[in-house]
């Protein structure tokens, strides 16, 4: 008990006690040691076995729950003063409901509820936990210095709010593990809604119109999401007379399928998928390191943790089947909209909101199989995507741009990161890294369950090939002359983006190990049985990771001992500069670009169509589960 309590309460102290602190030298000390802390209670929380056995709370559960009410009752508060202040009366109306609902919950139940287990950790907590401190962890650290950097070169005109930001930083750091640790639905509510408030005010960081108003955007849906949470835990109580997520799960199907269809809504919002997907996107205005915690560790990773716990509740049911579709869909569209955009950090939005999408597909399905496959995108898509997201911060410093046009021949301006790159999105699409074997177990148990969906995935997955091959090329062509930038990374973002590139390649590299140890055990405590990936296939997998990263490796002296010549053009060549002449006679610079096929679709028309769809499928999913 003593561990999980740290986990929970040690980063939500640093986040208070970081938003009175403005000298950078003491902020940089206490940032890089409580997140050394964290890591290592992290990885102390791994080697214990599990489920994990704890025991009571140090004091009263009623005094807990009275603290806990008077959280979210200010909370409330201050979401109202933001909704009239900013005069959107839908943030009003859906706070008032919302804050409402639990006041008359906890005032007429409060005194009554009886909950054996507030906390509860197994193996699949044990992963989330992990995810949360080392690689939440690392976007602490990445920040200490692209935050410097942010304010005094790139963007001098925004207002210094670096103890905001850092203490935002711990605070969702530690809802997330109180999130990932609660059995109690009202304790879990609470971690919930402060992930929602921590995203709006990191969003809205630089204080601009555009940041506002996506912030705000954000706000709108998640608070959506949160009343479904809410009417969920009150009518769980009303039927059986608990507020526990695991007697929840293991409750009968017809008893806690509205509240467990009304938390797959939950999630589905905070995971942003269609048709709550603007969100997300909106939300790259925000600094990098926000873009890489809302993506890979926290935020959206708490909406499919959700999904995935909802699985055996919704499995074989047209709840699930209705969740199953909204996910599908978005892995389609997300993915295609990604091939029509150049702008960096947005394709890697539309690439998470899609992968996210096959994880709430399989938390649909809700078969051993599924989850299985589920849990192992979650790990894989959380270090490979962290990894990119970082990576692009760092290169839109240096260059002054996130356009992916403008990375051509970033292997020669600057290796160190390009290498990284490329290790970011070999684990995100190539064999034998961890996405394609988590892709390939999603096509088997969609098969299985049901066959119509690997139509999904097929489109989806051969989009996903064509954005992330068209970037892998773009960071090794080289056109003309590239001079090198000297100074790469500062420490933190060193550390940061090192380590990521490390637990990418062991993450593939021991995902076997991950499987047996973390994985498989869940899957069997839930179901009865599980998944595996095979002896047979391990080893190949195995050998063909050996070969794949050689590739890495041969760009090591990229840029010491490589000549860079002229391209060949047919003997067209005007002197010694990639110029040509063309049939008009006339001088032209030698370009080469992507193709982005807005001629046959384009994002605006692909949202459309996918918020038509998706709107349609949650208004089935909620109308079956009255049924």
């Amino acid at each position: 008990m003593t561990l999980i309590l740290t986990l929970i309460l040690l980063p939500l102290a640093t986040g208070l006690v970081l938003l009175g602190l403005k000298p950078n030298l003491l902020r940089q000390i206490l940032v890089s040691l409580v997140v050394l802390a964290v890591c290592i209670g992290s990885v102390a929380l791994a080697l214990l076995p599990s489920p994990l056995k704890l025991g009571d709370l140090p004091v009263s559960q009623h005094s807990v729950n009275q603290a806990l009410f008077l959280v979210e009752v200010a909370m409330s508060l201050f979401i109202l003063y933001v909704g009239v202040r900013a005069k959107k009366p839908l943030i009003v109306l859906l706070t008032l409901a919302q804050a409402g609902l639990m006041v008359w919950f906890e005032l007429t139940a409060g005194e009554h509820l009886a909950v054996a287990q507030n906390l509860f950790v197994d193996n699949f907590a044990v992963i989330m936990a992990l995810i949360n401190g080392i690689v939440g962890g690392g976007i602490c650290l990445y920040a200490l210095g692209y935050m410097r950097e942010y304010h005094e070169v790139a963007h001098r005109d925004v207002r210094d709010r670096r103890p905001l930001f850092f203490s935002l930083l711990f605070i969702f750091m530690g809802a997330m593990f109180g999130l990932i640790f609660a059995n109690n639905l009202v304790w879990l509510f609470l971690f919930w809604e402060i992930t929602t408030l921590c995203s709006f005010l990191l969003i809205g960081y630089t204080q601009t119109d555009e940041a506002k108003r996506n912030a705000l955007r954000a706000l709108v849906m998640n608070l959506a999401g949160g009343l479904a949470f809410a009417v969920a835990i009150v009518w769980f109580h009303h039927q059986t007379g608990s507020v526990e997520m695991q007697k929840l799960i293991a409750s009968k199907q017809t008893l806690v399928l509205l509240p467990a269809a009304l938390l797959c809504f939950a999630g589905i919002t905070k995971s942003a998928q269609l048709p709550f997907s603007s969100w997300l996107l909106g939300a790259m205005v925000a600094p990098t390191p926000v873009s890489a915690l809302l993506h890979s560790s926290t935020m959206v990773k708490a909406g499919v943790y959700l999904v995935l716990r909802m699985a055996p509740a919704v499995a074989h049911t047209k709840v699930g089947m209705m969740v199953a579709l909204v996910g599908a869909v978005t892995f389609v569209i997300g993915s295609l909209a990604a091939i029509t955009s150049s702008e960096a950090k947005r394709v890697l939005a539309w690439s998470t909101v899609a992968n996210l999408g096959l994880i709430v597909l399989c938390g649909g399905i809700g078969t051993y199989e599924a989850v299985w496959a589920g849990i192992l995108l979650i790990i894989f898509h959380a270090v490979a995507k962290c990894l990119l997201f970082l990576c692009v911060g760092v290169v839109e410093h240096k260059l002054h741009s996130r356009n992916i046009e403008d990375m051509s021949g970033l292997v020669v301006r600057m290796p160190k990161v390009a290498i990284m790159m490329q290790i970011g999105m070999a684990g995100m699409f190539l064999a034998p890294f961890g996405m394609l074997i988590s892709k390939w177990a999603v096509l088997k148990a969609v098969v299985d369950a049901y066959p119509v969906l690997s139509v999904f995935i097929a489109f989806g997955s051969a989009a996903t090939l064509f954005f992330w091959v068209k970037w892998m090329g773009k960071l090794i062509e080289v056109v003309g002359t590239r001079e090198r930038i000297k100074k790469e990374l500062v420490l933190g973002e060193a550390i940061a983006l090192y380590g990521l590139s490390a637990g990418t390649a062991l993450a593939c590299l021991l995902f076997p190990l991950i499987s047996i140890r973390f994985i498989e055990p869940y899957i069997y405590t839930v179901y009865g049985q599980t998944a595996s990936l095979g002896e047979g296939n391990v080893i190949i997998m195995t050998i063909m990771m050996g070969m794949v990263m050689l590739f890495p490796v041969c760009f090591l002296g990229y840029g010491r001992g490589v000549k860079v010549t002229d391209a060949y053009l047919g003997g067209a060549n005007v002197q010694s500069s990639v110029k040509f002449r063309s049939i008009a006679d006339s001088v032209q610079d030698v370009s080469i670009g992507n193709y982005y096929l807005h001629n046959l679709f384009t994002e605006a028309g692909l949202s459309r169509w996918g918020v038509i769809s998706c709107s349609a499928l949650l208004v089935a999913l909620v109308a079956v589960a009255f049924l």
